[in-house]
């Protein structure tokens, strides 16, 4: 029986990795499936040995003062490796921990598959080689990632971008509308503030300031704000007590949500690429610690952080990091989204574009097919 183990550490991760353990079990149903992830790979029928939920660790700050907890997680992972000997891992994101993850399989003798791999075009080139050293085959998501890769000398395949089959509304607009209770006559705005604790005590304060606000020039104004899997409501519940704004709380449907919105506050992450394929604009922020700000400035070699901007190659949607993460500064942005017609279109145009640059669907089912002929080949599929 083929055993394929699965590393993540996000809910963005989690998302991926079920989404890729239901197309294994699809190819191949007898398969075994075990792994770090979260409650959507749980369902997906993979054997959770560390569950997520509790994990939330980014950027160089966090991560310097949770060493040690990740060094614990690591060593269990490593006796788990050594115990079950997957036929292949298969690292999604999460790439500070997950490249050190792969570099004990390699020593161990395990082939590594790196699927949504570390943004060499944002680092520079020379992660890039240190990935084509450590991993086995990547599974590049974006054509210009797969181009950075070969030329580091890794065995790269594009697979196109797992977001064009997984985000898929499950109801028509009439029925979303009717299951959330809106007023299609009145804007909705979701408020996306991550799946990362940190995320949430930054970022939800300033988008519940711009609520209060919108809501003052749209009064009949609708809020959400879909939970994450990792964050529990209650937490959540609390912060809103302290604003005089309605936000209503949702789990689960969140495309459909999304289908059916006009706007999205959102934290820079996945989350912003999932809106744009539904053609719901946002007005994309993010804010870390100083030290973190200071050190990714210094490396990143990007001019935008959100993934529609970076695939659109150009500005399309606003940002705002650090201290311009204010609710004015988002407020500015969303009013003239919200209401002037002409920008509406010229958002869902772009972001139109920007479906088309991901390439064509299929993508999960092809790194699917990647990950078993490693798992019987080896070396990237070669004997």
């Amino acid at each position: 029986m083929t055993k394929i183990m699965l590393s993540v550490g996000e809910a963005s991760g989690d998302l991926h990795g079920a989404s890729l353990a239901k197309a294994l079990k699809a190819l191949q149903p007898d398969i075994s499936l075990l792994g770090m992830g979260g409650a959507g790979m749980r369902s997906a029928g993979v054997d959770i040995v560390y569950d997520i939920a509790d994990l939330g660790v980014m950027g160089f700050v966090e991560v310097v003062r949770n060493l040690r907890k990740m060094f614990r997680l690591r060593d269990m992972l490593t006796e788990v490796m050594e115990r079950e000997r997957p036929d292949v891992l298969v690292v999604i994101d999460y790439p500070g921990f997950n490249m050190r993850l792969a570099a004990v399989a390699k020593r161990l003798g395990i082939p590594v598959v790196s699927y949504i791999s570390p943004s060499v075009w944002a680092w520079g080139r020379g992660r890039a080689k240190g990935v084509a050293e450590t991993v086995t085959k990547v599974a590049a998501i974006f054509s210009f990632e797969a181009e950075v890769y070969r030329e580091a000398g890794a065995d790269v395949t594009f697979v196109g971008h797992p977001l064009l089959d997984i985000v898929q509304p499950q109801w028509s607009k009439e029925e979303a509308e009717r299951y959330f209770g809106i007023n299609p006559e009145q804007p909705v705005v979701l408020l996306l503030p991550g799946s990362r604790r940190h995320e949430i005590d930054r970022l939800l304060p300033p988008m519940l300031e711009a609520a209060v606000k919108i809501s003052q020039t749209i009064p009949d104004c609708q809020f959400f704000l879909p939970v994450a899997s990792t964050i529990s409501r209650e937490i959540i519940e609390n912060m809103l007590r302290a604003y005089p704004v309605n936000v209503h709380l949702t789990d689960g449907y969140t495309y459909d949500l999304m289908n059916i919105a006009d706007l999205a506050l959102a934290t820079s992450g996945t989350v912003t690429l999932e809106a744009a394929l539904l053609q719901l604009p946002s007005v994309v922020i993010y804010k870390t610690a100083f030290l973190t700000y200071l050190i990714g400035k210094a490396l990143v070699r990007i001019d935008n952080i959100s993934l529609p901007n970076i695939v659109a190659g150009r500005r399309i949607l606003p940002e705002f990091l650090q201290d311009a993460v204010t609710a004015d500064n988002l407020v500015a942005a969303a009013l003239p989204m919200l209401m002037d017609p002409a920008v509406r279109e010229e958002n869902r145009a772009d972001l139109a574009e920007v479906r088309r640059l991901l390439g064509e669907p299929g993508a999960v089912k092809r790194v699917a097919e990647l990950v078993l002929d490693v798992a019987a080949n080896g070396c990237g599929g070669k004997k």
